[in-house]
């Protein structure tokens, strides 16, 4: 019979697999995070669906404080790879509560930079909104996490 720590704890599996998730969906961010900030330092970006990048890559609210906002991203991104690789190297429960809450901070910062784009600048760039899909994804994932890691 099983008692009922068993019962509670998650699976590995399904950590697991939130884990790779987590990277997969991360390296996503981080390349459209790095192909945006090597635009921002051309000074043009081309889009090929949505006519708004270039106005959004100029706009004041590309940067905080002269560091463009796509640098940010890919630092984020960064982030949650690393700390997703070192769960799988040291398996601390830790560090599943840091990768469950810290997309918090991403998700309010994407929401605010797509009020910014559909509300202040009028434009909208593709990439960003990729940037924007890519961290409610982990922000959902992060809320998974939590949930199945009580």
């Amino acid at each position: 019979m099983m008692s009922l720590e068993i019962l509670s704890k998650p699976s590995s599996k399904t950590i697991n697999k939130l884990i790779y998730s987590f990277i997969a969906v991360g390296l996503i961010g981080f390349i459209d995070a790095v192909f945006l900030t090597v635009k921002h330092y051309q000074g043009t970006i081309g889009c090929s669906a949505i006519s708004g990048c270039q106005a959004v890559l100029d706009s004041p609210y590309s940067t905080i404080l002269g560091i463009p906002i796509a640098l940010l991203g890919v630092a984020y991104y960064l982030s949650i790879i690393i700390i997703a690789l070192l769960y799988i190297d040291i398996d601390k429960k830790i560090i599943l509560k840091i990768l469950s809450y810290f997309p918090i901070t991403g998700f309010v910062f994407s929401l605010w930079l797509v009020y910014l784009q559909l509300f202040v600048i009028n434009a909208i760039c593709q990439y960003c909104m990729l940037s924007a899909l890519t961290s409610i994804t982990i922000f959902i994932l992060g809320m998974v996490l939590l949930k199945k890691n009580k």
